[in-house]
């Protein structure tokens, strides 16, 4: 294979990236959050009911997911609406419901 270090320079920024990532999806208020995007959008009220977070909170992690640039925003009249912006997200969110929330949950428990 013989990596030469452009490629090594790559690969570990695909592997910071990753970090990022994983670091973002490792808050459980988060992941929550995503669980209920990677459905589709959401308004903020409805994700404070689906989450059952509060308004401080919920607030606070939605920042860091914009921040990220995991999710962005629409604003629809006086609502804001949330949708998973980042395909490498939604692909994670998606490998986790199966793994975690898929109907085979029961058979590994």
């Amino acid at each position: 294979m013989g990596d030469t270090p452009m490629n090594l320079a790559a690969v570990r920024e695909s592997a910071d990236t990753a970090c990022r990532l994983m670091k973002v999806l490792s808050n459980p208020d988060r992941l929550l959050l995503l669980c209920q995007l990677a459905q589709g959008e959401k308004r903020v009220g409805e994700l404070e009911e689906l989450v059952g977070v509060a308004q401080p909170t919920l607030s606070q992690q939605l920042a860091v997911l914009r921040d990220e640039g995991v999710v962005s925003t629409r604003r629809e009249g006086k609502n804001i609406i949330y949708r998973i912006d980042s395909p490498q997200t939604l692909a994670v969110m998606n490998v986790l419901y199966q793994q975690f929330c898929g109907a085979d949950k029961e058979n590994h428990s």
